[in-house]
C-alpha cells in the first residue's frame, strides 16, 4: 500500500507552528497566572504532540487502524498525566 507524503512546504508551516507554540508557552511562563498557566501549557503542549503526530510521524497519510493504535497510545498518555496528578495533590506526598 502506498501512501503520500506532504510537500516540503508543509514540513516548514508544521516547523513554524510549533516555533510559534514554544515562543507562546514561554511567554506564559514568565506570567504568574496559577491553574490557568498550568491549563494553557498543557493546551499547547497537547496541540504540539497533535502536530508532531500528525504531520512528522504521517498519521494524516496513514490507515485508520495506524490512527487507533496511535489515539490508544495518546489516551494512555492522558490516563498516566491523571494518575500522576492525583499521586502529587495528596497532602502526604513529599512530607
Amino acid at each position: 500500500m502506498e501512501h503520500s507524503s506532504p510537500k516540503l512546504a508543509v514540513y516548514f508551516y508544521v516547523y513554524g507552528a510549533l516555533l510559534l507554540l514554544l515562543v507562546l508557552t514561554v511567554a506564559i511562563s514568565l506570567f504568574h497566572l496559577g491553574t490557568l498557566g498550568v491549563i494553557l501549557a498543557l493546551t499547547i503542549a497537547v496541540a504540539k504532540a497533535l502536530l508532531v503526530m500528525i504531520y512528522f510521524m504521517h498519521l494524516r497519510y496513514n490507515s485508520r487502524l495506524t490512527w487507533l493504535f496511535a489515539g490508544a497510545g495518546f489516551v494512555w498518555l492522558l490516563i498516566m498525566m491523571t494518575i500522576i496528578s492525583d499521586y502529587i495533590s495528596r497532602g502526604w506526598v513529599g512530607q
